[in-house]
């Protein structure tokens, strides 16, 4: 769909001057985002991100995330208050400029004054720079929000990762004696004559790989609790457990989405601002100085080339394309949130399955080590059992941390990790 930039005259509304809603330099200790504009209005899009709520109950969650946002460099915060800035700087931008003359006479002489330049009618052209600097504001606030976020998920995810990997490493520790144990009868068999050498290397193989995922856990723990304590403002090893989140997509809009509309906002802003670029421009301007002047200027910034037509059209064809683009992003949200709705179903149902095959690689255990004992079955066969009952174990706890990593994916895309107004 084309939009009509019609023409405008140099308006003073949204003007700084005289305005007790002017949005003044943040201080350092100002909330990042704040919904009002540099033009006293408010953002629909900037209030929707403070009104957001975290899912994070109070837990080892919500401890994560406190420490990781206070040890925040927080790069995307300084981009937002530069926006701020320059939007409140554009607001001005319908007051006349002033600046030195200088030139040189016939005589050889310096002659200097002042040039004061006022703009009467630009067709929207001034405008279009405050609305573009409005909506800057909007994408810097939507980047912040996505940056808070992830930096959250990225924390989360290394915590979670350590917690999997300990726990798979308690699985094996817990096993360790009796698969220790079942080496020691098999040497003893092995001495005795009972049992072939072949049958003591297939338990201690078993009992090395054992060994081998337990030190690989243990590292992968470790590694992951490094990282965590780089992004961190406190310490966090005695922090364990996971929380249940509350309802991750209510009616939040997917911050993706929220970006593409105000990026979409801004291009039309600047679709405006090229356009009034080929209408007429007219100003007053004067000197002051040792030979006063004042004069009316008429003008077209960008003439009216063979060309013309044709930028016309592309700058027509910018606003079409600017609700093409938010109609792509939504679908491709849909579509994101939707894979992780359809992992998280399917982990789920994987939960349901591993615990009734835990229980019965636990009833085959029981069984194979009475016939053991009864002389129906040997070392290597009870080994195997017991080693698919521990593998069992090993990935029904995977799959509790793959489940509760994949709910975090979606809060972070609805941007429901950390509540708006503490951005």
């Amino acid at each position: 769909m084309a939009e009509n930039f019609g023409g405008d005259i140099v308006s003073r509304a949204g003007g700084i001057l005289g305005n007790d809603n002017a949005v003044a330099a943040p201080s350092d200790d100002a909330a990042a985002l704040d919904g009002e504009l540099s033009n006293g209005e408010r953002s629909a899009l900037i209030d929707a991100l403070l009104i957001r709520q975290s899912v994070l109950p109070s837990g080892p969650y919500a401890q994560v995330a406190q420490s990781v946002l206070e040890a925040n460099s927080r790069a995307a915060e300084a981009d937002l208050r530069a926006a701020m800035l320059r939007a409140e700087a554009r607001e001005l931008n319908w007051l006349p400029s002033v600046g030195p003359s200088i030139s040189l006479s016939s005589l050889g002489s310096v002659v200097a004054g002042l040039l004061i330049d006022q703009t009467l009618f630009d067709g929207g052209a001034k405008r279009a720079e405050r609305e573009f600097a409005r909506a800057d504001v909007e994408v810097a606030a939507v980047a912040l929000a996505q940056d808070t976020n992830d930096r959250v998920y990225q924390a989360l995810d290394l915590y979670l990762t350590a917690q999997a990997s300990e726990a798979r490493a308690a699985v094996n520790e817990g096993g360790m004696a009796r698969m220790e144990r079942f080496e020691y009868v098999m040497s003893e068999r092995v001495n005795a004559g009972i049992n072939d050498r072949a049958d003591l290397q297939l338990v201690q193989q078993k009992l090395t790989q054992m060994r081998s995922d337990l030190l690989e856990d243990r590292e992968n723990a470790n590694s992951a609790r490094a990282e965590l304590a780089a992004m961190s403002a406190t310490p966090l090893d005695g922090v364990s457990g996971i929380s249940s989140l509350g309802d991750v997509v209510g009616t939040a809009q997917p911050l993706d989405v929220m970006k593409t509309q105000a990026e979409g906002t801004r291009g039309l802003a600047e679709a405006r601002a090229l356009q009034a670029g080929y209408m007429p421009n007219i100003s007053a301007s004067g000197t002051v100085g040792v030979s006063d002047s004042a004069g009316i200027n008429v003008g077209i910034p960008n003439g009216l080339g063979f060309g013309r037509g044709a930028d016309m059209a592309a700058i027509d064809a910018m606003g079409e394309a600017a609700e093409l683009q938010i109609a792509e992003q939504r679908e491709d949200s849909a579509r994101e949130v939707a894979a992780v709705q359809g992992q998280i179903t399917s982990l789920r149902r994987q939960q349901g399955n591993i615990q009734t095959i835990i229980s019965q690689a636990q009833d085959n255990y029981t069984l194979f080590e009475e016939q053991l004992r009864a002389g129906q079955r040997t070392v290597p066969e009870v080994v195997g059992v017991f080693r698919t009952k521990l593998d069992a174990e090993r990935e029904a706890v995977a799959l509790r941390y793959d489940l509760a990593r994949q709910e975090l994916i979606l809060a972070r895309i609805y941007g429901t990790l950390v509540d708006g107004d503490d951005i």
